[in-house]
C-alpha cells in the first residue's frame, strides 16, 4: 500500500525513530562530557584534548562524504540498525580496553574514530527516513523536523547533567559503558518498530541504475549528490554558511570543557552549563514547532543566528555560575529553531531517490571545517590564553553572522519550492512540498 494511503494511520514508527534519536543523543551527550574530560584529567593538555575532539569529527566529513551512497543503497532502515550495532562495539572497546589491558593515546585516537565512522551513515539514515514518517503519520515537516531537535536538544538538556553526575561520582568509563549500550537499544527500536517497507523506498535509483562495476555505479551515485547541490544556488550558499560557522562552533565545544575546569573546576557545572542551553534550545524549539510554518525562514534563521552569537560575549568576563547559565539559556534559544528550518529546506529540495546521498555529502561539507577548527581552538586556547580566545570566537561568529544579511540567495528561504520531489505522498506532510547540513551548535 501507498504510503500516503496510509497517512495518520498510525504515528508509532515517527515516535519510535524519535524514541531511538533519544536513546542514542542521550549516550552521545556522555561521550561528548565523557571524552573530553578525560584527556583533560589524563594530560592537563588543551591542544591533545583539542586533538581528540578534531579526530571525532573528521569521520563526520569522511562517511558523510561517501557513505550517504551507501545509505541509498543499503536502504535507511537497514543502515541504521547495521551503524548502530557497530557503533555499540567501538564505543565499548575504549573502556574495555582502559580496565584490562590499558588504553593508550593513540588507541583512545583510533577508537574515537572508528566509532564516528560507523555512527555517521546511521544519522543519514534516520534523518533520511523522518520525511517518509512524517507522511505516514499526517504531520507537517515543520512540526515534525522542530519534534526531532526538541528531542536531540532534550536529550542534551537531560543526558549533560546526568554524565556530569555520574563522572563525578564514578569514573568517565561508566558514561561511555552507557553510551554502548545506548546504541543498542536504539538498533532494537529501529528493527522492531520501523516498518521494512519504508526502507524501499531508499532503493528506486538500484531498480533502474546503469551498467558498469559496482565501483564506478557508486562514483556516479556520489557525483550526482554532489552535482545536485552546486546547482541549488540556496544548498550552496546554506552549506558554506553552515561551514563557516560550525568552525567557529568547534572551536566553542573546545572551550566549554576547557572553560569549566579553569573557572569552576567540575564536570558537574559543564553538564549544568550545558543543560541550562539545552533547556533554552528545547524552549524556542517547541515554540517553532507551533508557529514556525508561520514565520519568515530568512529573518527568523539570521536573527536566531545572532541571538546565539551575542551571547557568548558574557562568558568572557568569567561572571558567577548563574550568569553563566543565564547566557548559556540565551543562547539555546538562539540555537533552537535554526536545524529544523535546514532540515525542511533540505527535505523540501532534495528527491527521495538521492536523499541519502545528498543528506551525506551536505553533512560532509557541513562539517568539513570542524576537524580544523577544534585542532586549531586548542593550540589556540594555550598559545594566547583562554579568554582572548573566546573573545576573538564570539567577535568571528557575531560578524559572520551578520553577513548573512548581505547574501542574495538566502532570499530563496521564502520562495516556493521548486517541485523536484515529484512523489505525490509529499504533499500531504507539509501545503509548501515535500534533513540535510546540519549547524553543529548542539553544545
Amino acid at each position: 500500500m501507498d504510503l500516503s494511503q496510509r497517512s495518520g494511520a498510525s504515528r508509532i514508527p515517527l515516535f519510535a525513530l524519535l524514541a531511538a534519536n533519544a536513546v542514542s543523543m542521550t549516550g552521545n551527550v556522555f561521550t561528548l562530557i565523557a571524552i573530553p574530560w578525560f584527556v583533560l584529567q589524563t594530560t592537563g593538555s588543551p591542544s591533545q584534548t583539542g586533538l581528540t575532539s578534531a579526530v571525532a569529527a573528521l569521520p563526520f566529513v569522511i562517511a558523510g562524504l561517501f557513505g550517504g551512497t551507501l545509505v541509498d543503497r543499503v536502504g535507511f532502515r537497514q543502515m541504521s540498525i547495521i551503524s548502530d550495532l557497530a557503533s555499540s562495539v567501538t564505543t565499548a572497546l575504549i573502556p574495555l580496553l582502559y580496565l584490562t589491558t590499558g588504553l593508550e593515546f593513540w588507541q583512545l585516537l583510533a577508537l574515537v574514530f572508528l566509532g564516528g565512522l560507523l555512527d555517521t551513515p546511521g544519522g543519514t539514515a534516520r534523518s533520511s527516513l523522518l520525511p517518509d514518517l512524517a507522511i505516514l503519520a499526517g504531520m507537517r515537516l515543520e512540526r515534525v523536523n522542530a519534534i526531532e531537535q526538541t528531542v536531540q536538544r532534550g536529550s542534551y538538556m537531560l543526558g549533560a547533567p546526568l554524565a556530569g553526575v555520574i563522572i563525578a561520582a564514578t569514573s568517565t568509563t561508566s558514561a561511555l559503558w552507557f553510551n554502548a549500550g545506548s546504541f543498542i537499544v536504539s538498533a532494537a527500536i529501529v528493527a522492531l518498530l520501523i516498518p521494512a517497507a519504508v526502507a524501499t523506498r531508499a532503493r528506486t535509483t538500484t531498480e533502474t541504475e546503469p551498467e558498469g562495476s559496482a565501483v564506478s555505479r557508486y562514483v556516479t551515485d556520489l557525483g550526482d549528490g554532489l552535482r545536485f547541490i552546486r546547482r541549488d544556488p540556496l544548498m550552496m550558499a546554506i552549506v558554506i554558511g553552515i561551514a563557516l560557522t560550525n568552525f567557529l562552533d568547534a572551536m566553542i565545544s573546545l572551550i566549554y570543557p576547557v572553560y569549566a575546569e579553569r573557572v569552576f573546576g567540575s564536570a558537574f557545572d559543564l553538564g549544568l552549563l550545558l543543560a541550562v542551553f539545552g533547556v533554552g534550545a528545547v524552549s524556542s524549539t517547541l515554540l517553532f514547532a507551533a508557529i514556525g510554518h508561520r514565520l519568515p525562514r530568512r529573518e527568523t534563521y539570521i536573527g536566531c543566528f545572532v541571538l546565539s552569537s551575542v551571547m557568548l560575549f558574557p562568558l568572557a568576563l568569567t561572571p558567577p555560575l548563574l550568569i553563566c547559565a543565564i547566557a548559556m539559556f540565551g543562547k539555546g534559544i538562539g540555537a533552537g529553531p535554526l536545524n529544523p528550518i535546514l532540515m525542511t529546506i533540505s527535505q523540501e529540495r532534495i528527491p527521495v531517490e538521492m536523499r541519502g546521498r545528498v543528506l551525506g555529502v551536505l553533512t560532509s561539507l557541513a562539517w568539513i571545517a570542524i576537524p580544523v577548527g577544534r585542532l586549531g581552538g586548542g593550540y589556540l586556547i594555550e598559545g594566547i590564553g583562554l579568554i582572548p580566545t573566546l573573545i576573538i570566537v564570539a567577535s568571528a561568529y557575531l560578524a559572520t553572522t551578520l553577513s548573512m544579511l548581505f547574501v542574495p540567495a538566502l532570499r530563496l528561504m521564502d520562495a516556493p519550492s521548486p517541485i523536484i520531489n515529484a512523489t505525490p505522498d509529499f504533499t500531504l506532510a507539509t501545503p509548501r512540498a515535500p534533513h540535510g547540513p546540519v549547524a553543529e551548535g548542539r553544545e
